[in-house]
């Protein structure tokens, strides 16, 4: 129990060193800099970047030499007109499925299409302790970042953080499911 509750804390200290990094000034944009403007300034350059397909495949952009893969899904269906996304190359395969899930508009039925396959165990887990970084708005000047730590099937019992936002600071969303995250105040 102590492990966990230490994992947590390292984890929400890593998030709250992240979140510390100002967007680092463009002095002339390159051809990734859409896709990168969600990722934390010390990964940028090394991230992949990638563009998603109407069939759940991607093309790579750019290879990356870390960890952390990018990409801009600006205007789909389901997304702000600026909506850019990173995360672990470990989570490719879970945000392939959001995307398959998310070819269905409406917000009942998508939902209750995610819902059975948590229920049937087909759900695909995020790698447990990545971290997503989505920075979404209605145009790039606007945008909000957004971070969140994949826990998956973490609860309060298992990670000693509170299960809703009512005592202020970090908490589990979606505790005890796949989708299971710590939220980081702030963002």
């Amino acid at each position: 129990m102590a492990r966990m509750i230490l994992i947590g804390f390292s984890l929400l200290a890593l998030s709250a060193s992240t979140l510390a990094q100002a967007p680092a000034p463009a002095a002339a944009p390159g051809p990734h800099d859409k896709a990168t403007a969600a990722a934390p300034r010390n990964m940028r350059e090394g991230a992949m970047v990638i563009k998603w397909k109407a069939d759940g495949t991607y093309d790579t952009l750019r290879p990356g030499t870390n960890r952390l893969v990018c990409y801009d899904q600006s205007g789909e269906p389901t997304e702000q007109p600026f909506s850019v996304q990173c995360t672990s190359v470990g989570n490719l395969e879970r945000v392939k499925q959001n995307k398959m899930f998310e070819k269905e508009l409406d917000r009942t039925k998508r939902q209750a299409a995610i819902d059975a396959a948590e229920a049937g165990g087909t759900r695909v887990k995020p790698e447990f302790g990545s971290v997503w970084y989505t920075m979404t708005g209605p145009d790039q000047a606007t945008a909000r970042l957004h971070v969140t730590i994949a826990v998956p099937g973490a609860t309060t019992a298992s990670l000693g953080l509170p299960d809703n936002n009512k005592m202020g600071g970090a908490y589990i969303m979606n505790a005890g499911t796949s989708t299971a995250h710590i939220m980081t105040p702030g963002s």
